[in-house]
């Protein structure tokens, strides 16, 4: 169990965007999963079922929110923050990634997480998520494609000759 809770901070902060929203995430999940551990499927991976039950707990919030807010914005553009001053070149780029995920819309952003940091396959991505197996598989190409026009343009391959600058 050491280790899922940073794996479900790392969740709640991708969800929420917020360092105090994924600890709140993080007990919630928690919270649930001891209520409901009966409903647990012995043989199945416990991480991928506390994500999912992360996953629901989220939705659940954004949807009262929006009741609240009376179908207003919720913002998700907000982004990570980190000390620049103390952080190394390899940060720095690690941020930068960061940032461009971020800027994927919410359920590709998500998808991309799941995938690439938690290394889940696309079928347990879809039962995490509760879509089909198409759908990550969209969502995953939509991300690359994005996040490959978000490099530089020296990264771009030169039209006259195919290489790259």
């Amino acid at each position: 169990m050491g280790l899922l809770l940073p794996r479900l901070w790392r969740y709640g902060l991708v969800l929420s965007r917020q360092k105090h929203l994924a600890e709140d995430l993080v007990q919630a999940t928690c919270v649930r999963a001891l209520e409901r551990a009966g409903q647990f499927a012995a043989g199945t991976r416990f991480d991928r079922w506390l994500l999912a039950i992360m996953h629901s707990i989220w939705l659940n919030e954004l949807r009262a929110q929006r009741v609240r807010q009376g179908q207003g914005f919720v913002d998700a553009e907000q982004e990570l923050s980190f000390d620049g001053e103390r952080q190394a070149q390899e940060q720095v780029l690690a941020a930068q990634v960061i940032k461009r995920v971020n800027g994927l819309p919410e359920a590709q952003r998500e998808t991309v997480f799941l995938a690439y940091v938690e290394g889940l396959s696309y079928k347990e991505i879809a039962e995490v998520l509760q879509i089909p197996l198409g759908t990550v598989m969209s969502r995953l190409a939509a991300a690359r494609m994005k996040l490959a026009e978000a490099r530089p343009s020296s990264a771009q391959p030169d039209k006259a000759s195919g290489e790259r600058r």
